[in-house]
Formats: structure tokens, sequence, C-alpha cells
């Protein structure tokens, strides 16, 4: 497979995962993180960086957007609920295996 194809199925897996993840606003980022490592703001954060290595200014607001689909203040205010004290406590167990770029280390 050459490069080109290649970052184009990797830009639609991207594209898919972030249509299910805006889809799925039952699914708290504390879920994602206690059971998988990463969240959408780890998303949007490897995102930023993408961009930036490429020479493109992007906010942190910005990167969210693109993950979120609206604004972080507009879904943290429609879909976030308080993390429970287990949830809070399997975070806290899980950050070793957090990704690295997720800025929850």
């Amino acid at each position: 497979m050459d490069d080109k194809t290649r970052t184009e199925l990797e830009a639609a897996a991207f594209r898919g995962l972030v249509a299910h993840l805006r889809k799925r606003t039952d699914v708290q980022n504390i879920d994602l993180m206690n059971l998988a490592g990463f969240c959408r703001n780890c998303l949007s954060k490897w995102y930023r960086a993408a961009a930036e290595e490429r020479g493109l200014a992007m906010t942190e607001g910005e990167a969210r957007e693109i993950v979120y689909g609206m604004p972080y203040a507009e879904w943290q205010a429609k879909h976030q609920k308080e993390a429970t004290a287990d949830q809070k406590r399997r975070f806290e167990e899980t950050k070793p295996l957090h990704a690295d770029i997720s800025g929850h280390r």
C-alpha cells in the first residue's frame, strides 16, 4: 500500500471514531480513560499536535471543537456528568496506562 492510500485510510478511520464518539455522548471521558487510557480530549490534543508539527496554529478549543462537534463548554453542559467516587478511584489506579499526550499524568 502506498503512503497516500494509507494516510487516506487512517484519516477515514479517525473520522469514523470521531463520529462514533459524537454519537455516544452517554460515554463519559473518564470512562474512556479508565477503560482505554485515552478520551476525546486526548484525541483533540493529538490532532492539535499534528497540526502544530505541520506549522499550523491551532488552539486547544479549536481542536476540541473538531472532536466534540461543538464548543467544549457546550458539550460539557449538555452531556458531562459528575464523576463518581469509583470512577475517580479507577482513574487514579489507571494513570500509568493513560496516553502520554493526554495531560493526565
